[in-house]
């Protein structure tokens, strides 16, 4: 049985996607070449910095410090993960909103981040938020679209199928 393609599909919705890998290559740029390396530059006191810092590993710095394969296996991962959504991508109408925003932010995230391990060989991190002496890990825009497209494809996947399962029960 061959599925139907939504006509227009929501492919447009990559644009998006482009726009996340431009902001998020033009800040790192900035602070390439404008931020102290782990020195920390007050934005809200109390609350918000600018830290110039790097990650090879994954979120949460998750195997940085495995010995360099990492680089290749996140690279993969990350290609992998875009290329799935951008088929999905293809299969979603285009009015579908809430299944192409979270998927072209994360393809965004993910790529703006696949560019600087293969540039840097890490990721460049410069978001710090803290409250007292507890600080959240450093992170990016790319990794801020990652977790907000997440988020989204979760939230919005729960409201669907909560909407899905009433419509099949006012079924008769």
């Amino acid at each position: 049985m061959t599925a139907v393609r939504p006509r227009p599909n929501a492919l447009i919705w990559l644009v998006l996607s482009v726009v996340v890998i431009i902001l998020d290559q033009w800040s790192k740029a900035w602070v390439l070449s404008s931020l102290p390396e782990y020195e920390p530059v007050p934005v809200i006191e109390g609350f918000w910095n600018w830290f110039r810092t790097y990650n090879t590993g994954a979120a949460f710095s998750f195997l940085s410090d495995a010995g360099g394969w990492q680089k290749y296996f996140f690279t993969a991962l990350a290609i992998g993960i875009s290329g799935l959504m951008a088929w999905w991508l293809y299969g979603t109408a285009r009015s579908n909103w809430r299944s192409a925003l979270p998927f072209a932010l994360v393809i965004g995230g993910a790529i703006g981040n696949v560019i600087d391990r293969q540039v840097h060989g890490h990721v460049v991190d410069f978001i710090q938020w803290y409250v007292g002496d507890h600080y959240w890990p450093s992170f990016n825009i790319a990794d801020a679209a990652i977790v907000v497209g997440a988020v989204g494809i979760a939230v919005f996947g729960l409201f669907e199928g909560k909407s899905s399962k009433k419509a099949d029960n006012t079924t008769p």
